[in-house]
């Protein structure tokens, strides 16, 4: 079944083979060959720059000895979506990330999909070693004395085709994971600190599958109601547009509205911050 799928067999690193999903048929035989499967190693590259919600372009996924790269702009669409959600979100099937809250963030917001079996191996070597956070190059070095090329980290990853170097580099993201997993459970098991990381990873992927404004919000907590509906406006107009909130009115702005909001020269000052009339009443009426 699996030899079906586009093999990228230029990229055969360490003997595990690379299948790109662009189309409903691979899609659907990827669904039917991971369900079968009870460790998944999982990233995410995604363009976040100018949109409210992140946009999802590649979700990698690493299987003990197979690596599949969905080019989600292709995929998104496609009617088996709720079969990929179950899978990750199956109880009894792992999921390891590195760095998980953001990866999270990225499989909510496009997927509304909340991992809940999970396993982070940068909380796991902080765990191990303590100290400070080490980035995934570091540990992928530290465990397997591999050197990653990281030159594709800011690269545009909207725009197709891919190149040779963004494939590789995807791969590579998921590639070690569940060997890095195997050997940090060892690890952890003998310091009966197993559990914990298991622990800390759900937190930190709690707090990435939630409203993009909460962490936001929390700064607003012991301020005044009219802060919070001002900030709440500014959130709803950036999601309603998909823009980021500083698109609607940039942070420096918050104290001056609120200062003329409630007076005559109110929809003059406003407007001048806006740049937009209709949005200035919009915010006046929102505000009394």
């Amino acid at each position: 079944m699996i030899g079906i799928l586009k093999k990228l067999g230029f990229y055969l690193i360490n003997k595990k083979p690379i299948y790109l999903i662009d189309s409903e048929e691979d899609f659907n035989y990827l669904i039917l060959f991971l369900k079968n499967e009870e460790i998944l190693g999982i990233d995410t590259e995604f363009d976040w720059r100018t949109t409210y919600f992140p946009i999802l372009s590649l979700l990698q996924i690493a299987t003990k000895d197979k690596i599949f790269l969905i080019d989600w702009l292709y995929c998104k669409n496609l009617n088996n979506l709720k079969n990929l959600k179950d899978i990750l979100e199956d109880q009894s099937r792992l999921i390891i990330f590195h760095s998980s809250r953001s990866d999270a963030t990225v499989l909510y917001t496009n997927l509304n999909l909340k991992v809940k079996n999970v396993y982070d191996i940068q909380i796991a070597e902080k765990i191990i070693n303590g100290g400070e956070i080490k980035n995934y190059a570091f540990i992928v070095k530290t465990y397997l004395n591999f050197s990653l090329n990281k030159s594709e980290t800011n690269s545009n990853w909207l725009k197709r085709p891919f190149t040779k170097s963004q494939i590789s580099y995807a791969a590579n993201d998921v590639r070690f994971l569940i060997k890095i997993y195997n050997k940090q459970k060892k690890i952890l098991e003998k310091k009966d600190n197993y559990s914990t990381v298991k622990d800390l990873t759900r937190r930190e992927v709690n707090l990435g599958s939630q409203k993009l404004y909460i962490p936001r919000l929390s700064k607003f907590r012991s301020q005044k109601k009219i802060e919070k509906d001002l900030f709440m406006w500014r959130e709803n107009m950036a999601m309603e547009r998909n823009v980021p909130p500083s698109y609607i009115f940039k942070d420096k702005h918050f104290k001056k509205i609120l200062k003329v909001y409630d007076q005559d020269i109110a929809k003059e000052v406003i407007y001048k911050i806006l740049k937009n009339e209709k949005l200035a009443n919009n915010l006046i009426e929102s505000l009394k």
